[in-house]
């Protein structure tokens, strides 16, 4: 990959810990409202249904069927919904609790500040370019000390499109001033980032974190962030 001058990293699960951050961020809200005192809820068991719900409704936005809105309003009210629980006010409390505190919890993927020394030394420009809200984006990058490695963050609120969609491609490339030509893409999700990528045009490498074994001639795969440096 000789001719690569910019990397384009997705963000979450790529480099930050979503998932992990997530759990903590919650368990943290399910023991200050003891739900599991008053409803009998194992900690456990909410967190698999509002995984699997909120999975559904991001594949959802992904698709162009529902709004983040939708999500917003959907996506603990819905769990809550599943146990039994009809109040539209808990709901709402996990959701903005939710959205503010998460980024205390700054846990990285593992080797993901080793990786992006190693990039900037080898002379790369590095970017972001993430599916979140243009805030929560922000401040992930800039609370979990990753902001000085990165020239420019693209949140799908900047761009008004989401991966897969072409245009969030097209304008973090432009934010960067960088041609598809020298550019290369790093993401773990086969549909949003690998088929986004490569359907504008991009070189992609596939972060195989789920260990998805996805198979496609000259596909360039990693299981972890360290493997990059075979590439770059």
């Amino acid at each position: 990959m000789k001719n690569i001058r910019h990397i384009f990293f997705d963000l979450d699960n790529t480099l930050w810990d979503h998932r992990k951050n997530a759990v903590l961020t919650l368990e943290e809200l399910f023991q200050r409202k003891e739900i599991s005192e008053k409803y009998n809820i194992l900690f456990h068991e909410f967190h698999a249904k509002y995984d699997e719900i909120n999975e559904d409704l991001w594949v959802k936005i992904r698709d162009g069927i529902i709004d983040k809105d939708f999500l917003r309003k959907h996506r603990f009210y819905d769990t809550f919904l599943h146990f039994g629980i009809d109040d539209e006010q808990l709901a709402q409390y996990f959701e903005k609790h939710f959205l503010d505190e998460i980024i205390n919890f700054n846990e990285l993927i593992p080797q993901t500040i080793e990786v992006l020394e190693y990039l900037k030394e080898k002379g790369y420009q590095l970017h972001v370019v993430s599916n979140g809200f243009h805030e929560v984006t922000n401040r992930k990058v800039e609370k979990s000390g990753l902001k000085k490695y990165f020239e420019t963050v693209t949140s799908a609120e900047d761009a008004h499109a989401m991966k897969p969609d072409e245009r969030i491609f097209e304008y973090s490339l432009n934010l960067a001033n960088a041609e598809k030509a020298e550019s290369v893409f790093i993401g773990d999700d086969w549909v949003a980032d690998v088929k986004g990528a490569q359907n504008f045009g991009l070189d992609i490498i596939f972060f195989d974190a789920l260990k998805e074994n996805k198979t496609e001639e000259g596909l360039k795969t990693i299981q972890n962030l360290e493997e990059i440096k075979n590439y770059l």
